[in-house]
């Protein structure tokens, strides 16, 4: 059901996106709001210069009857897409630190944590005369300590208040 309805909403902004591109979009500086998807959380991103932004996530998953916590530092490089005001495509790279409670219904708490790589790649739109800003992105992951482990299959929608 979660993968059908990630796929409705994908299909969604997409579509907006192409459907409104035909006004110049404005550009913006910050955005802070939400991303949904493959985890859940909150998402701040921070231009430097027209084209290379900071993306910092913050990341709550529930996976295997574990609460995962992460906090993500993005550095994404935004190009605009010919012919759709507003469209860009970025890719980048970063870092990132986490925590997973691994009896967080018990009394005894066993909690370990970790760090890791991560690259992105995506899409993002600004709408012109709105402070909204959507981003659709794919964002795999690989966790170096304390042990090796990759995931390919983070995907997230954001939702952020841009200004």
């Amino acid at each position: 059901m979660m993968k059908k309805t990630l796929l409705v909403l994908t299909i969604a902004v997409l579509g907006s996106c192409f459907l409104a591109s035909e006004s110049q979009a404005q550009d913006y500086k910050n955005a802070i709001g939400g991303r949904f998807g493959t985890a859940n959380g909150l998402t701040f991103k921070h231009f430097f210069n027209s084209n290379g932004a900071l993306d910092l996530i913050l990341n709550i998953r529930d996976h295997n009857a574990h609460d995962h916590f992460y906090l993500v530092g993005l550095y994404e490089v935004h190009n605009p897409i010919p012919n759709a005001g507003g469209l860009n495509w970025y890719y980048g790279g970063g870092a990132h630190i986490f925590f997973v409670d691994h009896d967080h219904d018990g009394p005894d708490d066993d909690v370990d944590g970790g760090f890791g790589i991560d690259g992105v790649l995506g899409l993002d739109y600004k709408f012109n005369g709105a402070p909204i800003n959507l981003s659709l992105d794919w964002k795999p992951a690989l966790d170096i300590a304390p042990d090796t482990d990759g995931d390919l299959g983070w995907f997230g929608l954001s939702i952020r208040f841009a200004w």
